[in-house]
């Protein structure tokens, strides 16, 4: 085991596929006891068997009786969790003309609940020993507004407010609070996207930034560099900038 981290129970929602799969890969000897968990039964089992200190925790994220119980069984065969990286996303591609109900609901329970069901269990414990670590991952899609995002879009804005707001209360009490904002990554989620994507970047360089930024207890994870510097640009122009370079850039590409 190469342990150069202080966290003996690291928890990985959406762990099956993309991001969430290559850091459990990359945490699986660095840490004590890895617990993963997705809906995949499968995809966790083939994950395990091919791993050294990982175990499943098969779950729906949306499911928050089935959150809570997942957290304790992790906590009663591992300990208590020191790091719970809150991953589990969905994404669907909607213009506003073709606003969907189920995917607008989808949206919100798996990228926005999801990470409250885990909170509501998650922090009491972490409060009540006065230590832990929570990373939510939301996305550069939260800064600002974009085309055809409105089922997405939205609930990382809301992601990356909830963690700024952890981050002040929850500070006072010995833990600490990540937001990780990725750019375009290559994964299964972003593989149909019909658009051009900038600075694409695999699924394991992202859980390698990742990694880096969970290290060194950043408030703030975001990459590629260049791309999120773009991002936040656009975030800090004047909204009728914003909008004019969205209609020329983005609108009419």
């Amino acid at each position: 085991m190469t342990k150069d981290v202080d966290w003996n129970t690291v928890w990985i929602t959406g762990a099956s596929t993309g991001i969430g799969y290559e850091l459990a890969r990359l945490l699986d000897d660095k840490v004590t006891h890895l617990a993963v968990s997705s809906r995949s039964k499968d995809k966790l089992d083939i994950q395990v068997n091919q791993s050294r200190n990982t175990t499943a925790y098969p779950l729906d994220v949306t499911n928050a009786e089935a959150v809570a119980t997942g957290i304790k069984s992790i906590e009663e065969n591992a300990g208590a969790i020191d790091l719970a990286v809150l991953n589990a996303g969905t994404w669907a591609l909607i213009d506003a003309k073709d606003i969907n109900l189920e995917s607008m609901r989808s949206g919100v329970e798996v990228n926005y609940m999801g990470v409250v069901n885990a909170l509501n269990v998650l922090i009491p414990s972490m409060i009540e020993r006065g230590s832990g670590h929570i990373a939510i991952v939301a996305s550069v899609a939260g800064y600002r507004g974009l085309p055809r995002s409105i089922a997405y879009g939205p609930t990382k804005a809301a992601l990356i407010n909830l963690a700024e707001t952890l981050r002040l209360e929850l500070e006072p009490h010995g833990i600490t609070v990540s937001v990780i904002n990725p750019g375009f990554v290559d994964t299964p989620m972003t593989k149909d996207n019909p658009f051009p994507m900038p600075g694409m970047i695999s699924a394991k360089e992202a859980a390698e930034a990742i990694y880096d930024g969970l290290k060194r207890e950043k408030f703030e994870i975001a990459f590629p560099r260049a791309f999120v510097f773009a991002m936040k640009l656009l975030k800090r122009m004047p909204t009728f900038l914003y909008f004019w370079v969205i209609n020329k850039v983005v609108m009419r590409s």
